[in-house]
Formats: structure tokens, C-alpha cells, sequence
């Protein structure tokens, strides 16, 4: 049987939507592999959360890259084989397409690994009161404030940081007792304390890079506890800071100690 045109066309358009599948499979998997990145992207703005590693989608995207390769080359390969049985009279249109049935197969097993994966990752675990610190959760759209659970009271936590600052040298300007000044006007209120500290060496530097965080400074922690008597550090987060204010990345340790005073309180 002689081919036709017509044949000669149709392979030619199938061959086109293997290139287009390839193209579209090097695509997906570009984006999969930068997912990680916009993960990263998202917790850099959430200070409080544990830092995760995910590198994992890095490689199901490079996989998905090479897929896109290999079947590339292999519709290549089937479309020149299919030229020649249609130049030599015969026809390979007597089987299911292997190539099909193996992408398909490919893409179901990587879309399943992709979907346990994304479940596993939505939603970071926080840590359990009984394990030490539980942060709240805060986005990089909030106010920046990081809130840690204390597991003393709040006379107990500001004893703690006030121990500590002398300990670093890190000058107490004030200790603002609101709920004492509450009490003094007649008025009821939880325990709630703050804490203004600085260190001129440290914060010289910041204002002179930038003006503006001048207003957030000295640096400030608040003791207070809630309705249900759980008692809270909070914090400016530094990175919410350093963007405010525009800092230099090599200054952010020069405001990341109220980071670890928190931190340190709450245990």
C-alpha cells in the first residue's frame, strides 16, 4: 500500500505533539524545582518558623526536566522510523504506543510522590508546650510580632531577662510594669511588662545606615500572659525590622539579640 500526503502529515503532527509534551514536561518540572525556593521565599518572611530544607522538590522537577528530554529524543527517533516504514510502503500502526504508555506511567508515579509531599509540608509543626517553646504563627503580611510561650511565670521571665542583660552588658533603660500602672489607676489587667534595652555600639551603627528604625529603638520585649493565665514573650522580628527599615544584611545581628533573649527566657 502506498502512503499518502496525508499520512506523511499525520505523523508529522504527531510528532509535534511529542515536542510539545517534551517542552511542556521540561516546563512543569523548571517550576517544580523552584518550588523549594518559593517555600524558602515564604518562611524567610516567618521568622518564627523552623527552617526546613526543599531540596526535595529540586529533584522530582529535574526529573520531570530529564523526562522532558528523553521524550524528545525518543519521539525524534519514533517519527524518523515511521518515515522510513511509510517510505518503504508498510505501516507501524499496529500497537499501542509504548512511549505514551511510559510517560503516562512516569507522570502518575511523580504526581503521586509530588501530592504526599505537599501534604507533608503545608502545614510546619509547631512545638508542643511539654517540649519547650510554641511560636505563634505570623505572616510577613502582620505586624512582625513573634510570640513564644513561656514556661514560667511573667515576674519569673522578667527576672530571667533582666539576668541576662546584665550578664551581656546590655544596658535596662526601663521596665514598664502595665499592669501595675493598671492597678494604680483603679483598674484590672493580666500581668504585662516591658522591657527596653539597648546597647549605643550596637544601635549606632543601625540609625546611621538608617534613620527610621530609630523610632524602634531601644529594642523592646514584652512578658505578658493571656485570658487563660499562658504566659508570652513577644518580640520584633528581626527580619521584619531589617525590612522596615531597609537595613544591611550584615547589621541584622545587631538587633537579633532580642531573638535569643526571648528564646532563651521562654525555656
Amino acid at each position: 500500500m502506498t502512503s499518502g500526503p496525508s499520512d506523511y502529515l499525520a505523523a508529522e503532527r504527531t510528532f509535534l505533539a511529542w515536542i510539545r509534551t517534551g517542552l511542556a514536561l521540561m516546563g512543569f518540572g523548571f517550576v517544580v524545582a523552584r518550588f523549594g525556593l518559593f517555600l524558602r521565599m515564604l518562611q524567610a518572611g516567618q521568622s518564627n518558623l523552623p527552617a526546613e530544607s526543599y531540596g526535595f522538590s529540586f529533584w522530582v522537577g529535574t526529573a520531570l526536566i530529564t523526562l522532558g528530554v528523553i521524550v524528545n529524543i525518543v519521539a525524534a527517533r519514533h517519527h524518523s522510523r515511521l518515515v522510513r516504514d511509510l517510505n518503504a510502503g508498510g505501516s507501524v500502526f499496529n500497537r499501542p504506543s509504548s512511549l505514551g504508555i511510559a510517560v503516562a506511567a512516569v507522570l502518575s508515579v511523580l504526581g503521586l510522590v509530588m501530592a504526599i509531599y505537599l501534604i507533608t509540608v503545608r502545614d510546619p509543626k509547631q512545638i508542643s508546650p511539654g517540649g519547650g517553646q510554641q511560636k505563634t504563627m505570623t505572616s510577613s503580611t502582620d505586624s512582625g510580632i513573634v510570640s513564644l510561650a513561656s514556661n514560667h511565670s511573667v515576674d519569673q521571665t522578667v527576672e530571667k531577662l533582666q539576668a541576662m542583660l546584665q550578664a551581656k552588658g546590655v544596658k535596662l533603660f526601663a521596665l514598664v510594669d502595665h499592669s501595675g500602672e493598671a492597678a494604680n489607676a483603679g483598674l484590672a489587667m493580666p500581668p504585662t511588662k516591658l522591657l527596653i534595652f539597648g546597647n549605643p555600639k550596637a544601635g549606632t551603627p543601625l540609625m546611621i545606615a538608617s534613620p527610621t528604625i530609630a523610632i524602634d529603638l531601644p529594642l523592646k520585649i514584652l512578658v505578658w500572659e493571656d485570658r487563660d493565665k499562658k504566659v508570652w514573650v513577644s518580640y520584633n522580628s528581626p527580619s521584619y525590622l531589617q525590612a522596615r527599615h531597609n537595613l544591611p544584611a550584615n547589621l541584622v545581628p545587631n538587633i537579633a539579640i532580642e531573638e535569643a533573649l526571648a528564646s532563651k527566657a521562654a525555656e
